[in-house]
């Protein structure tokens, strides 16, 4: 669904991506790991059409992302920064409403998906008219997953959704994440500096490192069969992937389709 051909772009005298290429499948888990400042979030932002390629494309369904395309694709994307990123003056049923309303669905509609979503998130009703700053770090997290989901958009962009939080909600929102992604079938790229959450999440794994794809491919082959120095030196950098990957083959993580 979503594709990457040739993709360039500079900061400056700073590289981020040098001529990638990627393929994101549709109804799939694609998870970007790598140092910081290697290129992971740039290609979020290529996708969101937050910034524009210096050369090369990004694809949505074989069309590229262009001025011309970008209202129409942003529409089937959902966007999900770290933190959540809702606005603080809007309650969460506000915060979550606020497309869907600027596409004039009708208020029962709008109330219709909004409950919908409150339940596949497990958001107690006696949160709705809060406002972000009365929250916990997960509630916030669950209203703004709410929000990126409001549309049902086919492609969901996850940057850090989980990383603010602390261990052991984390641990409980990546599980209840994962079902939810095995439940509803998207397109989702997501970025993660933690290897042990790209194994739990991902079908597929995407290692960066300054701006290039140094290996893609199944948690196994990654963590397995690295394709040079530098992907095994990051996996050892992080001792726990060996345990999460034993549990996704015991079936911990639901299943994806």
């Amino acid at each position: 669904m979503l594709e990457y051909r040739g993709v360039r772009k500079r900061y400056g005298r700073q590289l981020a991506l040098d001529g990638v290429d990627l393929d994101c499948p549709s109804g799939r888990t694609t998870v970007l790991i790598g140092p910081s400042g290697c290129g992971k979030s740039t290609l979020l932002r290529l996708a969101a059409g937050l910034i524009g390629a210096d050369a090369g494309e990004v694809r949505i369904e074989g069309a590229p992302l262009s001025e011309q395309t970008l209202r129409s694709a942003r529409l089937r994307m959902g966007y999900m920064i770290q933190e959540g990123g809702l606005f603080p003056h809007l309650s969460v049923f506000g915060n979550v409403e606020l497309m869907a309303r600027e596409l004039a669905w009708s208020a029962a509609r709008r109330r219709e998906r909004f409950t919908e979503l409150a339940e596949l998130v497990r958001l107690p009703a006696s949160l709705w008219e809060r406002y972000p700053l009365e929250l916990s770090g997960g509630q916030r997290q669950r209203a703004a997953l709410m929000r990126a989901l409001m549309l049902d958009p086919d492609l969901i962009l996850l940057d850090e959704p989980l990383g603010a939080l602390d261990p052991m909600i984390r641990v409980e929102l990546q599980r209840e994440l994962a079902t939810i992604f095995a439940h509803l079938h998207k397109t989702v790229l997501m970025v993660t500096h933690d290897l042990a959450e790209a194994v739990f999440f991902g079908d597929r794994l995407v290692l960066m490192r300054a701006g290039r794809i140094l290996q893609q491919g199944s948690a196994q082959a990654l963590l397995q069969s690295p394709a040079e120095p530098f992907v095994a030196d990051f996996v050892n950098a992080q001792r726990t992937p060996q345990r999460v990957l034993a549990e996704v083959a015991q079936g911990a993580r639901p299943p994806s389709a």
